[in-house]
């Protein structure tokens, strides 16, 4: 007989809802429910006590994949809970359609198994809720949910993300050494080195990233590439002609195709003579990303690491937040925070920024300082740390100069 009434339910699509893909390693492109109960795997009931019994429930197809590879303790599909005439189908049987079958299947297995609450996370799926809850069973939600164990990478997702920053790191210097070493036209354009007929541009920057990342089995939905004025703008991802003696940020966050954990890095470079205003602002950052490393270690919070850099900004004269409507020329300010988790997702908690909560070691973070002056360009600088209980881990290894040739 059961003895408890009460479940936690993730549900979604593993290759898209990284809430689900975490907790069970398995990637499938069709809806999955992960109900996980107090218990003894392989017991017939659910008893009180033990490891938590994970049940799985997907399409057809995936079962026997899922049985051999998922992190479950029982595997089944949306079949095994067909559900009668009734509240969750007007004359019986599943939906045709798969997000609502799926839905059905999770409401009639929770029924079957006398569940009364669940606990959601805050990625769980609205249909899936209004479904459960057509059951008679009480959806809860739980934001904090499964987010600290995901902050806290185990030694397998270090290594995948160790590898994945290592890419990033050696596609950011191709295009670093592409820009620092082409030919400038009389205009000061530079030249293209593939096709002297052309100029150098962002996207074609991009584009020989976009080769690098995918031969070495990664790929992204995109990179930054911002030359001169465009980088004044933190997020603007840089187009046309690149141009001598302006600084260029090649930011790269790609995602590895054989284990969905990120790189995220960014590093800077100028063609030619280097401005004294823009070695100033290189300084800066490059002090401002050190203090924020030294500052970074389990216990304290995001907003004492995101404080470390900002202060440093202050002392080299620099302003915090965006430029004001009356902002003077040469304004100069970081209007950002200085860093946010990273994993299976690009951006993840915790936020190295105001409020910022307290790090737990494992946690994967960004360490990205910058500092941008509308109309002139932006610096910024960019490693990637795991959070350890006496400091961190930089799995960065790539320069933070500005010369590449």
């Amino acid at each position: 007989m059961t003895t408890t009434h009460s479940a936690v339910v993730l549900a979604g699509i593993p290759s898209i809802n990284k809430a689900v893909y975490h907790r069970i390693r398995f990637a499938a492109h069709d809806p999955a429910i992960i109900i996980e109960t107090p218990g003894t795997p392989g017991s017939s009931t659910t008893g009180t006590g033990g490891a938590p019994v994970r049940t799985l429930i997907l399409r057809d197809v995936e079962v026997a994949r899922a049985k051999a590879h998922a992190r479950a303790d029982r595997v089944f599909c949306y079949e095994d809970f067909t559900p009668p005439p009734g509240i969750l189908s007007a004359s019986g049987g599943l939906s045709g359609d798969r997000e609502i079958r799926a839905a059905q299947s999770a409401a009639e297995c929770l029924r079957r198994m006398d569940i009364r609450t669940i606990t959601v996370d805050r990625s769980f799926p609205f249909l899936f809720a209004e479904m459960i809850r057509s059951a008679n069973i009480e959806v809860v939600l739980d934001p904090e949910l499964g987010v600290r164990e995901r902050r806290s990478k185990d030694a397998q997702e270090v290594e995948a993300m160790q590898r994945a920053q290592s890419v990033t790191e050696r596609a950011i210097e191709m295009a670093l050494c592409l820009i620092a070493r082409a030919q400038t036209r009389s205009d000061g354009v530079l030249i293209d080195p593939d096709d002297s007929s052309r100029p150098l541009t962002s996207e074609a920057v991009k584009r020989r990233i976009d080769v690098f990342l995918m031969e070495h089995g990664l790929s992204s939905d995109g990179h930054i590439v911002a030359a001169g004025a465009a980088g004044g703008d933190c997020h603007n991802p840089g187009a046309g002609p690149i141009r001598t003696g302006e600084p260029v940020i090649v930011d790269v966050f790609p995602r590895d195709n054989a284990t969905g954990y990120h790189g995220d890095c960014t590093r800077m470079v100028v063609h030619g003579d280097i401005p004294d205003g823009i070695r100033k602002m290189h300084s800066a950052v490059v002090e401002a990303k050190r203090a924020a490393i030294a500052a970074t270690r389990a216990g304290v919070t995001g907003e004492d690491v995101h404080r470390a850099a900002i202060e440093v900004i202050r002392k080299h004269g620099y302003a915090l937040g965006f430029p004001p409507e009356d902002a003077p020329a040469g304004f100069c300010s970081m209007p950002h925070g200085t860093g946010h988790g990273l994993g299976l997702d690009l951006k993840e908690p915790p936020l190295l920024d105001m409020k910022g909560p307290e790090l737990v070691a494992g946690d994967a973070v960004t360490i990205e300082p910058g500092l941008y002056m509308p109309g002139v360009g932006g610096m910024r600088l960019e490693d990637l740390v795991i959070v350890t209980e006496d400091g961190c881990e930089n799995l960065n290894r790539l320069g933070e100069g500005l010369e590449w040739g």
